[in-house]
């Protein structure tokens, strides 16, 4: 096993812990945190409600973050790791970013963007391919989205949410 693959786990682990940030704000739970030769250089979670803002997801905030620590918007060397496949939306911001490699845990069969659905990070018709390696900590990541949307039924069931 190489060094890099090794630590997968160790920064899944960090976008899970900015998974449960965005839980406990009543936000779908979803981190992301971005790499750069083993340094966090970004982090985010999904802010949608609290911003009102639907392009507020975890990867981009992330790369955001990453790119003003970088001051610039090419993040050519950047593993971002996020605990759910991404949207449509932020795997084209992995592209215009130029990420170089996206880990992810959860696949999404609903909206998946590097493979489930459709998989914009490989495709050979776009000027820069993203590198994707799936389904790190995928059980841990997928719990927390049941745990959340299972504990937002009960709530919507008991009238406690609109």
């Amino acid at each position: 096993m190489l060094i890099e693959e090794a630590r997968h786990p160790v920064f899944m682990r960090e976008a899970l812990r900015e998974a449960e940030r965005a839980y406990a704000r009543h936000e779908v739970p979803v981190g992301a945190v971005a790499v750069l030769e083993g340094e966090i250089i970004g982090r985010g979670h999904n802010l949608r409600e609290t911003l009102k803002d639907a392009t507020a997801h975890a990867e981009i905030l992330a790369l955001r973050e990453a790119a003003r620590y970088l001051g610039d918007w090419r993040l050519e060397r950047v593993v971002l790791y996020v605990t759910l496949e991404p949207c449509p939306m932020c795997a084209g911001a992995l592209l215009q970013f130029r990420v170089k490699t996206l880990v992810f845990g959860a696949y999404d069969p609903k909206a998946g963007a590097a493979g489930s659905v459709v998989d914009l990070l490989r495709d050979p018709r776009f000027n820069h391919q993203v590198e994707v390696i799936p389904g790190i900590m995928a059980e841990e990541c997928a719990a927390l989205l049941r745990r959340f949307f299972q504990q937002l039924r009960e709530e919507r069931r008991d009238g406690r949410v609109d």
